[in-house]
């Protein structure tokens, strides 16, 4: 999200309004107040309401005209409400009307699905907006093209279908995001409001402030905590990456890594039960399974991811005899945990009302975001208690925060809207099962490696919406397992934030850092080697998705897991005690025998607890041959 919605300062009343108007509007549909009023709606009312708002936010927040043409961004913000305040009330009339084409029907589908790519291009740039594009062309010319894949489509059908029939924009992706997604956001922003991000901090130094590399592990333990409620890179970055980098600075790492450190922990927030980012809410969606196993599946894979960098961490502060500068405040745990158990509270209330009660996730986040308002206004933390006033600007502040994602949603919904009307979804899936069928591990590759490339300059859900309505069909018919294969495209999607050429969030980090962007981003790809081949471990052993037996998933789980802490010393050179290149050449294979999947059953299982075993004895050789009583 660029700075001028970020920053408080360039927001301005009018936004602010209608940021909480939106805001309270989604409150109210979670709870179903319409309902209960005898209001009977459509689904798409709400969602052109929604659409409305962050339309009319968008070119108000973010002008891109001055001087005498100054006035076009509020037109271009009064059309946008316009059109999309006209559909969320004529749309039960208008629904009987569209396949008649009417004109009325023609201009607001062309007025909403233009200004919807203008608003994508000013909020995250030109990579989705040219992708969006391109399959709006494909839509009119597929079929003139000698690789076509598309019949004839005219382009006031195509217009009238992409932006108001339920496959298109008015679809899935936008329906999960002003749902779902609003809620917590809405939770996360309550507690950025009531000081949660200080108590996670001081929560983290408590933990591990005085072990070895502790700047940088506090770092990872606050970054994980933060990210799971933010589930945005960027925005974590920016909120904990105040904190950190300084420190990390202090303590003497040098600005790069301090950076890249920071990166890798913010972008696994993503990734990090319980709340996940917003990727995971489609993720239910796409699969037809429940918010509460997307969360359990994503459990092992979040863990390996930080367990990868904790252990990296820690070699590197081995090496370098790096700790914790000694001025720094460390309070007790306990204390900390007995003035902030506050911030706890909705956290056990989210995952009881997911896994136990069965509460719709919107539902869920809604209680336990009022539960902690509550609680800040009740409780103090260090001496200080939460305003109403301070909890206040968690509405316009989710509003904000929501702007993106809706019209990344909305953008996304355009690109399906094609692949449906033009056929090219599944004739894609028949040609990338074709090529399943000669090489799985080469159609998982190009998966990857199209994630990444798409998300250079792209958020997280806008990559995995594309992927898993491109490619997930096929990785399923392929045989995959369909969590796994969906996980697999969110990882990709997800690791996007830190590859270069173009990482979002290494580059936030280096900037903030005052480090090389590139040498970050590199850095960062070292450091989280494992994010690269977890994923292809995870189509091969579905028990790191939980989708296999307990004896499974906790044998595949102890062997990723070790396997991890033999590469990070292979990588490093250092695991316990300084490494020979021979002993790192042997940890290497060790590692990759211990993680990887050798075959089915007991004769696999026994190769790998073979490595497992040879590795920890080359580990602690010196300690297994030193003489008795030395």
């Amino acid at each position: 999200m660029t700075d001028d919605i970020r920053d408080p300062r360039k927001r301005g009343l009018v936004a602010s309004i209608i940021a909480t108007a939106m805001t309270l509007v989604a409150i109210l549909y979670a709870l179903d107040v319409p309902r209960s009023m005898g209001l009977s709606l459509y689904t798409e009312q709400y969602l052109a309401a929604i659409l409305a708002f962050a339309l009319g936010l968008t070119f108000i927040v973010e002008p891109r005209f001055a001087g005498r043409f100054r006035f076009v961004d509020p037109l271009l913000s009064f059309a946008g409400v316009l059109a999309a305040g006209y559909v969320a009330i004529a749309y039960p009339d208008l629904v009987n009307e569209l396949v008649y084409k009417p004109w009325q029907g023609i201009v607001v589908s062309l007025v909403i699905g233009g200004l919807s790519i203008e608003a994508v291009r000013r909020l995250t740039g030109t990579g989705l907006t040219i992708i969006v594009v391109l399959f709006v062309i494909y839509g009119l010319l597929g079929n003139l093209l000698p690789f076509g894949m598309s019949r004839q489509i005219l382009w006031d059908r195509l217009s009238i279908y992409v932006v108001m029939d339920t496959n298109g924009l008015f679809g899935l992706p936008l329906m999960v995001t002003a749902t779902m997604v609003f809620a917590f956001i809405l939770l996360g922003q309550v507690l950025i409001c009531s000081g949660g991000s200080a108590f996670f901090n001081d929560l983290a130094l408590s933990l591990v402030g005085r072990t070895r590399g502790g700047a940088a592990k506090i770092a990872v333990v606050s970054s994980f905590l933060f990210g799971s409620v933010s589930g945005s890179a960027v925005a974590n970055v920016a909120a904990s990456g105040g904190v950190t980098l300084p420190l990390m600075k202090r303590a003497g790492y040098k600005p790069h890594m301090a950076a890249a450190i920071e990166a890798l922990a913010s972008t696994g927030g993503q990734l990090a039960p319980p709340i996940m980012g917003a990727a995971a809410f489609l993720m239910a969606e796409f699969l037809q399974i429940s918010f509460a196993q997307v969360v359990l599946a994503a459990v092992i894979p979040s863990t390996l991811y930080y367990c990868a960098i904790f252990f990296y961490v820690d070699a590197h502060a081995a090496a370098n005899d790096m700790t914790l500068p000694d001025d720094i405040e460390i309070r007790p745990l306990m204390r900390v945990l007995a003035e902030g158990w506050q911030f706890i509270v909705p956290f056990i209330i989210l995952i009881y009302g997911l896994f136990w009660l069965s509460w719709r996730p919107e539902l869920a986040a809604l209680t336990a975001a009022a539960s902690l308002a509550v609680l800040a206004l009740i409780l103090p933390y260090r001496g200080q208690r939460t305003s109403l006033r301070a909890l206040t600007r968690a509405l316009p502040d989710t509003g904000f925060g929501m702007v993106e994602i809706v019209m990344i949603s909305a953008a996304a919904g355009i690109v399906i809207g094609v692949l449906n009307i033009s056929g090219l979804s599944f004739a894609l899936t028949l040609k990338l099962v074709a090529m399943a069928q000669d090489s799985l591990i080469l159609l998982l590759a190009i998966s990857a490696l199209v994630s990444v490339v798409l998300g250079m300059g792209m958020p997280t859900v806008g990559v995995y919406v594309l992927l898993a309505s491109l490619i997930g069909p096929a990785l399923v018919k392929a045989g995959i397992d369909p969590i796994a294969a969906h996980m697999f495209l969110l990882y990709f999607g997800m690791l996007s934030m830190i590859t270069p050429p173009v990482a979002l969030a290494s580059f936030t980090a280096a900037t903030m850092a005052g480090a090389d962007a590139m040498k970050t981003g590199w850095a960062a790809v070292r450091m989280g080697w494992v994010a690269y081949l977890i994923p292809f471990v995870m189509v091969f052993e579905p028990g790191l998705v939980m989708q296999a037996p307990v004896a499974d998933i906790v044998w595949q789980f102890i062997g990723a897991l070790v396997g991890i802490w033999f590469a990070t010393g292979a990588i490093y050179g250092s695991l316990m005690r300084p490494l020979g290149p021979l002993e790192r050449a042997l940890l290497g294979l060790l590692a990759l025998i211990a993680i990887l999947p050798i075959a089915n059953g007991i004769i696999g299982h026994s190769v790998n607890a073979v490595a497992i075993v040879i590795g920890f004895a080359l580990v602690f050789r010196t300690l297994i041959l030193r003489p008795a009583g030395s």
